[in-house]
Formats: structure tokens, C-alpha cells, sequence
């Protein structure tokens, strides 16, 4: 009887994936997390007993996937497929 092989799992790769870091604000003792939310804008404040503060500016952006497809068989068959555009 044949051994099986070890499955080894690979972390799913992502379309875009990036890491930023802010070392600036690394060890600071957190005071308060405030969202701000109104029809201007998104806000995620983040202030520190030093009275220094972490802001982000969240904007909302579009991304369009286009595909094109065959339905003739009932069945969905992708035959060409382009780069997502988005937004900003």
C-alpha cells in the first residue's frame, strides 16, 4: 500500500496585496479609537496618550471585472477576460 503524500497548503495569493506599516506610531499607549462617518467622509482616528494621532481617510472606489462569456450551452464559459480598472 502506497504512503500518502503530505498535502501542503499554499496560502491563496490575492490580486493586490500590500503591507504598510507605521513605525512611527509603533509601542505609543492608545487613548481612544474614533470612526467619523458622514456623507463627506470616513475617518478612522486613532490618538495616543502623547497626544499625537494615527488618521486614515477611507475613501470608497469602484472596480469593474469584465468578462466575456458563452451561454450557449446553458453553461457559463469564460473566452476572454481583462484587467479589472479601478478607480482613482
Amino acid at each position: 500500500m502506497a504512503v500518502p503524500k503530505a498535502k501542503h497548503f499554499r496560502a491563496r495569493k490575492k490580486a493586490y496585496q500590500r503591507v504598510v506599516r507605521f513605525p512611527k506610531a509603533t509601542g505609543k499607549i492608545v487613548a481612544s479609537v474614533e470612526l467619523h462617518v458622514s456623507s463627506e467622509y470616513y475617518l478612522i482616528d486613532i490618538r495616543f496618550d502623547d497626544k499625537t494621532a494615527l488618521v486614515f481617510d477611507v475613501e470608497s472606489c469602484v472596480k469593474v471585472s469584465t468578462d466575456l462569456a458563452d451561454w450557449t450551452t446553458g453553461n457559463y464559459k469564460s473566452l476572454q477576460r481583462w484587467r479589472p480598472v479601478h478607480s482613482r
